[in-house]
């Protein structure tokens, strides 16, 4: 009977130590998310998961979610999976939110469409929340948004982005913007192997500051550490980072902010002690030389334990926009600032609810024109955090907080990823921001932005009717912004001109013996550069000008639609030269009674004179004449070059058609010779 004893529980000490084991490594989860180790917790949560019992769902669906929510803070793309894990197991009954976080796990991985039932399924429980509400709009909105990119081209700084690190948040320093500062995880090379750090946060080495200056010819430097705020070696009892075993963290600087005249710098500080996450502070520092002075915390709170960081300084240095989750905000961290009297902060204030929203408002960066940027999940936008700008309208709410009129920066500014840490390149429109767009690990990068110069110009040739260029052409341009501009053509009849954007001109193109022709272009409204292509054909005074394309029902005089264009064309060349009388005339080929083509090409001729005198052409500028057969064609060198069987200067009489080898070439004479022309007759209409 011992024997059996000792056996059962021998069996009850093996089934138990797993149990135990499991709880043990919960509770050390647990911990970890609750201290903010995301990368440690994450990972352990992984661990537990599969070893849970399936009949327990309430627990594994926590396990779940924590594992998410760690995943989430990470931009690690497993969030999805972890919370989708958290759905099945029913969590949305202990914590729905579950529904809004996987929806916007799911909008960070650019999968709208399911983003979007997640969102519905949260707003059925929460149909107020605003950060729902925002996020199933965007992904309602977003194939119009992908339309409606701005004309900014963003290019990856391979400068500053080395392999297999966060590089991100970079800030000119100071409104010369000869260098640059930026966060980096990077491993330095003289770092010894004791001194290599993991964070227990993000699971990848400690961040600090790097700065690179400009050369003569704009090109980025050697990148360093910021001199003078690194001691050159950590502590060797710093070379593992485990809060759980009581260890002090290594401390982390990064994300700074300057003031114009580049002296003084406001940046980030963070540095876990014995397992506590302590939050993160700003900090101060002035060069002096080539290096960075002793920094100095900055005190924006009486409560010393609320976290404040991502620091952005104005151009004089008396105003601080930082983020923060003090006591106070809307939920998450919200945008604040403070004001600098003497060496004390004081007004210090929430931007408000236009600016912040129960999500994350972070990384504020206050350009010199006083236009505020941010990034933000709150806001509509197409996923993670989005850069939004926000001027000031100078007017303030009821409880005496500014307004604001914000829009999103749109694409190629933002993606379904993180985009954020904008900085400008002192006055211009160019600068730099970070993203991990793309990047499957979530890692940052920096990118450049140039906003390129709008250019306008029109192009083309002045040609007579046969194509030939009109050498000694001239062209003026008159704009409605005073623009009045003479040109020469050049030898071969092209020009090439210049011009202002939201302008209207009028175009005119003269040659001695041609007549007028004038066009209308604009640059109003254009969003784009662009090169306008307008070719000028200018009529001679001298001789006839056949119009193309002037057809008639077969047999008849009546006008077929496709005459239209060519008669419109004519009416313009009556309007852009009103001094002038014009013989329009039709002519027939030698097939059939001369009288009767005759007849036919007098009544052609009177529809073409009807037609210009309904689209407004005075009826004492227009001779109709119909010449039936009696003037054929007379062959010039472009007839010849198209034609080669018909000699230049060749009369297309019937003696000459009869003589042609075959019914198809005398098929195309007799064609040519069926038109209509016109020829100008004065040059003095009601000019004195």
């Amino acid at each position: 009977m011992r024997k059996y004893f000792t056996i059962i529980i021998t069996l009850l000490i093996f089934l138990l130590i797993p149990s135990c084991g499991l709880k043990t490594k919960i509770k050390r989860a647990d911990r970890k998310f609750a201290i903010g180790e995301y990368y440690d917790a994450a990972d352990l949560y992984r661990q537990i998961y599969p070893r849970v019992n399936k009949t327990d769902k309430k627990l594994k669906g926590r396990i779940a979610y924590n594992q998410g929510e760690c995943y989430r803070i990470l931009n690690n793309s497993k969030a999805v999976t972890a919370y989708q894990h958290a759905v099945s197991n029913k969590y949305q009954n202990q914590n729905d939110t579950v529904y809004l976080h996987l929806a916007q796990a799911l909008q960070y991985q650019g999968k709208y469409s399911l983003a979007e039932k997640s969102y519905k399924q949260f707003l059925e429980l929460h149909p107020n929340d605003y950060v729902a509400q925002a996020g199933l709009y965007s992904c309602q909105q977003i194939g119009t948004w992908k339309k409606e990119q701005t004309r900014h081209k963003v290019t990856l700084v391979k400068d500053f982005n080395a392999k297999r690190t966060s590089n991100f948040c970079p800030a000119f320093i100071g409104t010369d913007a000869g260098g640059v500062m930026f966060t980096s995880n990077r491993q330095e090379k003289t770092t010894s192997k004791k001194t290599k750090r993991v964070s227990p946060v993000t699971g990848a080495m400690t961040f600090n500051l790097y700065t690179s200056r400009r050369d003569m010819n704009m090109k980025w430097g050697e990148i360093s550490l910021a001199e003078g705020l690194y001691n050159s070696e950590a502590s060797e009892s710093d070379a593992e980072n485990d809060s759980t075993a009581q260890k002090t963290g290594t401390q982390e600087l990064g994300v700074c902010s300057f003031t114009g005249d580049g002296k003084t710098m406001y940046f980030t500080f963070s540095q876990p002690i014995n397992g506590q996450d302590l939050g993160t502070k700003i900090f101060r520092s002035t060069r002096t030389g080539g290096e960075w002075g002793e920094p100095q915390e900055m005190k924006l709170f009486l409560d010393s334990s609320i976290t404040v960081g991502h620091p952005a300084i104005n151009a004089e240095g008396d105003t601080l926009y930082f983020a923060s989750d003090a006591p106070g905000g809307y939920g998450g961290k919200d945008i604040w600032m403070a004001e600098l009297e003497g060496d004390t902060w004081i007004n210090v204030q929430n931007l408000g609810p236009q600016i912040n929203t129960s999500a994350d408002e972070m990384f504020p960066t206050i350009r010199y024109n006083g236009e505020l940027y941010f990034s933000s999940t709150g806001h509509p936008g197409y996923g993670g955090l989005d850069i939004f700008r926000a001027v000031p309208t100078g007017e303030k709410d009821t409880n005496d907080v500014r307004l604001w009129e914000i829009a999103n920066m749109a694409m190629p500014f933002n993606s379904s990823g993180d985009d954020f840490g904008i900085t400008f390149d002192g006055e211009s429109s160019n600068g730099l921001f970070s993203s991990n767009r793309g990047q499957k690990k979530g890692l940052d990068q920096i990118y450049s932005f140039i906003l390129p110069e709008l250019i306008y110009v029109v192009e083309g040739k002045l040609t007579d009717p046969n194509g030939d260029p009109i050498i000694d052409g001239t062209l003026r341009l008159v704009g409605n912004d005073g623009t009045n501009q003479k040109l020469q053509v050049r030898k071969d009849g092209a020009y090439h001109l210049k011009l202002s954007k939201e302008v209207k001109y009028v175009m005119l193109a003269t040659s001695r013996g041609y007549l007028n022709s004038k066009e209308a272009l604009t640059t109003e409204g254009l969003k784009d550069s662009r090169t306008f292509t307008q070719n000028f054909t200018l009529a001679p005074i001298s001789k006839p000008v056949k119009m193309d394309n002037v057809f008639y029902e077969f047999g008849k005089w009546d006008l077929t639609p496709e005459s239209e264009t060519s008669l419109n064309a004519l009416v313009k060349m009556l309007n852009d030269n009103p001094n002038i009388t014009i013989e329009l005339s039709a002519h027939t080929d030698m097939v059939g009674d001369s009288l009767a083509n005759r007849t036919l090409s007098e009544k052609r001729a009177q529809s073409c004179v009807n037609y210009l005198i309904k689209a407004g052409i005075d009826k004492e500028r227009l001779t109709p004449v119909g010449y039936g057969e009696d003037r054929p064609v007379v062959a010039d060198k472009a007839l010849h070059k198209q034609y080669p069987y018909i000699p230049v200067e060749q009369v297309l009489d019937e003696h000459f058609i009869n003589l042609l080898e075959s019914t198809q070439q005398r098929d195309v004479c007799n064609q040519i010779n069926r038109r209509t022309e016109f020829k100008v007759l004065k040059t003095t209409y009601k000019l004195y």
